[in-house]
């Protein structure tokens, strides 16, 4: 079934097999070869790729439906960050009466503000289980709350995505307040165990590694088999012309919720992995300007490739980190060159740069190469 999703995707080809690469070695250089060794790996940088492949993740969930449904939604980093939430409660829950004021059931932000007792919505979260399944249906019910009242209301382009990011910002406002009862402005942080290992510990730090890799790829494939299906194609109808595809008699409102619901479900998994590789869940998560950035990302790599946004996510994501050490004041404005430059000079992105340059290899007459080669 997978060799069949990948029939006519040379790019995921290609994406997989490299994920399944660095999946593989990495782990070996980082356990099995010693520190002085020149190929080995540190832990940092362990983390730190793990935080790229939840970008990636999350820039495919809005790849799926900014490039196959034209949904541009500017509220994405919600979805992110309440998988992060679920995923930090429950680290939470595990920290017991190692916190700071030693209290068994309330959170160390809890005991400061004179919490009494735990609010009902912590109750389950110290099972596993139930935080999996919040970082799927929190996302989701919200996503399919949202888009129900959205889309039968025939709300599109622009105004949609106003919408979105104005759902995102009330989020952040929201959560910043200390009677929430999700830590206010500081968030949930020192983090101790997860599923009983040692979140600081090398080999714990490379399951994370290997858990995100294995969700990009899953992740990966479930988008591919959304758009490879007949699904996929009345989405990429209601994209080019919506108007036309709802009077054939196709009921547009419902494919938006549907792929709109699984994207935000996919970018709930990606929170929920991000948040233990990184210690630390905040309020600043749900900010406006990270959906704008996620946006950022699909458009350098290249949207309606899925591929393409990974290339994206990771590539900005890397010059972020390298920016951010070598010009600590200027990243910002490399950063928005860098989108200004793809936009003026690659419209479809990267993808889109390696694609024409196949199809140009491919249209090339014989003749022609071999003069060329000569």
């Amino acid at each position: 079934m997978i060799m069949r999703l990948l029939s006519n995707d040379r790019g995921g080809q290609v994406f997989l097999a490299v994920l399944a690469l660095v999946a593989l070695l990495v782990p070996i250089a980082n356990l099995a070869l010693p520190e002085t060794s020149a190929l080995h790996v540190p832990t940092y940088t362990v983390t730190l790729l793990g935080k790229y492949l939840t970008y990636a993740l999350l820039a495919i969930a809005v790849d799926l439906v900014w490039g196959y449904l034209g949904i541009l939604s500017l509220g994405h980093g919600a979805f992110f960050a309440l998988g992060g939430y679920a995923m930090g409660m429950y680290l939470m829950r595990q920290v017991g009466d190692r916190g700071v004021y030693g209290n068994p059931e309330l959170p160390d932000f809890m005991v400061f503000l004179n919490w009494t007792e735990l609010p009902w919505f912590w109750s389950g979260f110290d099972q596993f289980w139930f935080a999996a399944l919040m970082i799927l249906l929190v996302p989701g019910a919200l996503a399919f709350v949202f888009g129900w009242l959205a889309f039968r209301s025939r709300v599109t382009g622009v105004y949609l995505s106003i919408i979105t990011q104005a759902l995102t910002y009330a989020l952040m406002l929201a959560f910043f307040r200390n009677e929430m009862g999700f830590g206010g402005n500081n968030g949930l942080t020192d983090f101790k165990d997860i599923l009983g290992f040692d979140i600081q510990s090398d080999t714990t730090r490379i399951g994370l590694f290997l858990a995100s890799a294995v969700a990009l790829a899953l992740g990966y494939l479930v988008c591919r088999a959304i758009v490879t299906s007949r699904l996929g194609r009345v989405a990429v109808a209601i994209r080019d012309a919506e108007d036309r595809t709802r009077f054939i008699g196709y009921r547009v409102e419902h494919v938006k919720l549907a792929i709109f619901t699984v994207s935000a479900m996919l970018a709930g998994i990606a929170g929920a992995l991000y948040v233990p590789q990184v210690g630390i869940i905040n309020p600043g998560e749900f900010g406006p300007l990270n959906s704008i950035e996620i946006v950022i990302w699909v458009a350098i790599g290249g949207r309606n490739t899925l591929y393409g946004a990974v290339i994206g996510a990771i590539l900005v994501n890397y010059g972020k980190t390298y920016f951010t050490g070598a010009f600590p004041e200027a990243w910002l404005f490399a950063l928005g060159g860098m989108f200004v430059l793809v936009t003026l000079f690659l419209p479809q992105g990267i993808a889109g740069l390696l694609r024409r340059r196949k199809q140009a290899q491919q249209t090339t007459p014989p003749a022609a190469a071999q003069e060329g080669a000569a």
